[in-house]
């Protein structure tokens, strides 16, 4: 017997928040958040990694708290709200760590950096001006092997104070 197309096998739908955005997805119901969002959404920012949940590659922000795609399944995510790196720019303005990491060279290979920054994100949600040593256990699930982490820390340090001017012009306003 001859196997089934592709896209009979999509039978699980899902409607979430994507970056903003309300989306209906439909795809195959064993799938992660990780291949959803990539394979059927084309949101390929979030990357695959280890898939066993150990290097914070797939990261993203579920209902603003980081989770690892590859370990979600996607459909435990119908009606909630998913950020990806493609989602921190907004107004065709980078987020203040996306320039902050620019600035700093905290990008080396650049594998490792969109699961950084979502989750320093969720940091500097919760904390706005967080400690060293904050932001070394908030990023302790993301490995990178590229830069020895110190461009990285430093990065959302200069962030803190980018978010910081941004919010005294905002409030000058």
């Amino acid at each position: 017997m001859a196997a089934l197309p592709v896209e009979s096998q999509k039978t699980a739908r899902i409607s979430l928040t994507l970056n903003g955005e309300a989306v209906d997805v439909y795809f195959a119901p064993y799938k992660t958040l990780l291949e959803v969002l990539r394979e059927d959404l084309g949101h390929t920012g979030t990357k695959h990694g280890c898939e066993l949940g150990e290097c914070g590659a797939c990261a993203v922000l579920l209902d603003g708290k980081p989770v690892l795609s590859c370990l979600q399944l996607a459909l435990e995510c119908d009606g909630r709200s998913v950020l990806t790196v493609e989602g921190l720019a907004s107004d065709g303005a980078l987020h203040p760590l996306q320039d902050a990491f620019a600035d700093l060279g905290a990008a080396q290979c650049g594998y490792c950096t969109p699961g950084i920054l979502v989750t320093a994100k969720a940091l500097l949600d919760q904390n706005a001006n967080p400690t060293r040593d904050q932001i070394r256990e908030a990023l302790s699930g993301n490995l990178c092997r590229c830069t020895g982490y110190l461009q990285i820390f430093q990065a959302v340090e200069e962030a803190v104070v980018k978010i910081a001017e941004q919010k005294k012009v905002a409030a000058q306003k």
